[in-house]
């Protein structure tokens, strides 16, 4: 397997991306996210995360996620907000296929019942791009059964919201959208199954099957299927219900090797 685990001297899991990977195709639209956020909210931090700033976007494919935090708990209108932005960046820029901003408190990100969960997001996972950023005033993070407990441990619950959604009668549009996510989670969740064995992190998926079948063999191709998703999602309802029937494995799996996460996050 690769010789990068995505670790640091010491063993700490990498922060995994820069604004200077950003490629040239999408530097207008978040330079446009930048501007739009900066009017919209007061005291606040903005930061990137997902296949932007790892360098690894696709002109037309990939979509862009961004997380604001706020020094307070975000409002109705705050989440409105998001909303507009999210649909003017879609319209006036088809280099992505969709935009999803994340809306947060700083209070909750630094809180202990987020430690391994939220505040691995922040730490490890997303880019700042202005304002404070809330890394330096966190752990740093090893590739434990805790991590993984609190990342990905309430897959079961994340099985069934989006059970319940997809039983809502979603159009084509936001059906997609339902499968690109939850290709995503269970995706992710297969390799924090294996992530304390493996011993490191990564956010690539290509990597991500070759070590969870390391473990998993026959997941081979299920998982493969899911990877496909969730680059270039379906609007089917068949899709759904394959990425829900494997989320299903997953789930059982992690259930028993790792555990599911308490309610407290504790």
């Amino acid at each position: 397997m690769v010789g990068d685990r995505g670790l640091d001297a010491d063993g700490f899991i990498r922060r995994e991306g820069s604004l200077d990977r950003i490629a040239a195709p999408f530097t207008g639209l978040v330079a446009e996210l930048r501007a739009r956020v900066r009017a919209a909210y007061p005291q606040k931090s903005l930061y990137v995360y997902g296949s932007l700033p790892r360098g690894a976007a696709v002109p037309g494919r990939s979509d862009l996620d961004a997380m604001v935090v706020l020094d307070r708990e975000p409002t109705e209108a705050d989440r409105a907000a998001g909303r507009d932005i999210e649909a003017a960046l879609d319209d006036a820029h088809p280099v992505v296929d969709g935009v999803g901003i994340l809306l947060d408190s700083r209070e909750r990100l630094l809180s202990p019942a987020e430690r391994h969960d939220g505040g691995f997001f922040v730490k490890c996972l997303c880019t700042p791009v202005f304002g404070e950023d809330l890394a330096p005033l966190l752990p740093g993070y090893r590739p434990t059964r805790r991590l993984a407990r609190d990342t990905n441990g309430e897959i079961g619950e994340a099985l069934a919201r989006a059970r319940s959604r997809r039983s809502d009668g979603l159009g084509p549009a936001d059906r997609a959208r339902l499968c690109r996510w939850l290709a995503r989670k269970v995706t992710r969740t297969a390799f924090t199954l294996v992530m304390p064995r493996w011993g490191g992190w990564t956010s690539d998926m290509d990597l991500t099957h070759e070590v969870v079948c390391g473990y998993y063999p026959d997941w081979d191709a299920p998982l493969r299927r899911l990877i496909d998703l969730a680059r270039t999602p379906s609007d089917a309802h068949e899709a759904v219900e394959q990425v829900l029937a494997f989320g299903d494995q997953v789930a059982a799996e992690y259930a028993a090797e790792i555990g599911v996460k308490p309610p407290s996050g504790q």
